[in-house]
């Protein structure tokens, strides 16, 4: 269920049925509750297919509350004239954080070092003991360069950071270097992922391009999980190819319990929580509201990722 804030102005507005339960609906489920249903706000965990989307024509919004739309079959939705809304800027700041928190917690072995002392590992103190990354100086590659990339960068370089980055869609940005995606790889000691999910970027990491990594660099994916090959990172992490991972998203979400990830004392897996601030969700969930508000009246959404369902209407 989506934060109080966002689920009141809706309530306050128009009749709603809300999902209670923990775990996302089935598609079967989903599309019972449709049925008659003129706007759906759905979470990212919602595979809002063709099917779902073709299986009721009242349906004239769709708000996300996520700022990735993988989960909505974007081009059906268009097709039908159906608007659909996203949470774009609201949560840069938060995820920018979450991601700097990663890289602090693998580049030193944060997670590591408690399960050490909590296993009564700790003897004494040692010069060798759990020796870990620098950040001073190193170099943040950052494939991806919108809001949460340049967010990410303006903190790193606080910490004294070198930064590069991959994005042909970005205009050059002071104090950032453009460089080919190749020298993100083979230059990089942090490299760290804020693309959307798209066919060119699934699994754009994997055993190629992890092989190009130095042995030293660090991976940080808050962006999605299918960007990454999961079966090559863990294959990767456990020769020491590369020195840690530190992954938000996953493919699948929840990975399964036995996965090798889960088992490797160099890989730190959480569950999707970079955006999960008290006030970075509730204003997610307002901004949610108000796209989906704002569809119903047949007003243009304050947040569309396809607004030319909007220059089709006019022209007609």
């Amino acid at each position: 269920m989506i934060p109080k804030s966002g689920l009141e102005l809706i309530r306050k507005n128009c009749d709603a049925i809300v999902w209670q339960n923990e775990l996302p609906p089935t598609q079967t489920e989903l599309k019972i509750r449709l049925s008659g249903v003129q706007g759906l706000l759905c979470l990212l965990t919602d595979k809002v297919d063709k099917e779902i989307i073709e299986s009721d024509p009242n349906l004239r919004i769709i708000s996300n509350m996520a700022v990735g739309v993988d989960n909505i079959d974007i081009t059906t939705a268009s097709r039908l004239g159906i608007p659909v809304g996203n949470t774009p800027g609201v949560l840069t700041d938060a995820t920018a954080d979450f991601t700097i928190a990663l890289m602090m917690a693998a580049g030193r072995r944060v997670v590591e070092a408690a399960h050490y002392v909590r296993e009564g590992n700790w003897k004494t103190w040692g010069p060798q003991l759990l020796l870990g990354a620098d950040f001073s100086e190193a170099t943040l590659g950052i494939i991806g360069f919108g809001r949460i990339g340049q967010a990410v960068a303006k903190r790193a370089r606080g910490f004294g950071m070198n930064v590069i980055y991959h994005d042909p869609s970005v205009k050059p940005v002071h104090e950032a270097i453009q460089v080919e995606l190749e020298d993100i790889f083979r230059r990089s000691d942090f490299i760290s992922l804020h693309v959307p999910l798209t066919d060119a970027t699934r699994q754009l990491i994997n055993t190629r391009t992890l092989e190009m990594c130095k042995p030293n660099a660090i991976l940080l994916n808050t962006a999605r999980g299918g960007v990454v090959d999961h079966d090559a990172l863990a294959l990767a992490l456990k020769a020491k190819r590369i020195f840690a991972a530190a992954l938000d998203v996953t493919d699948p979400e929840p990975l399964p319990v036995d996965h090798p990830l889960l088992n490797l004392d160099n890989c730190l897996v959480t569950p999707h929580i970079a955006s999960a601030s008290l006030n970075t969700r509730s204003r997610m969930a307002e901004m949610a509201a108000q796209n989906l508000l704002a569809g119903l009246a047949g007003e243009r959404l304050p947040n569309c990722v396809n607004p030319e369902v909007y220059d089709r209407k006019f022209a007609e």
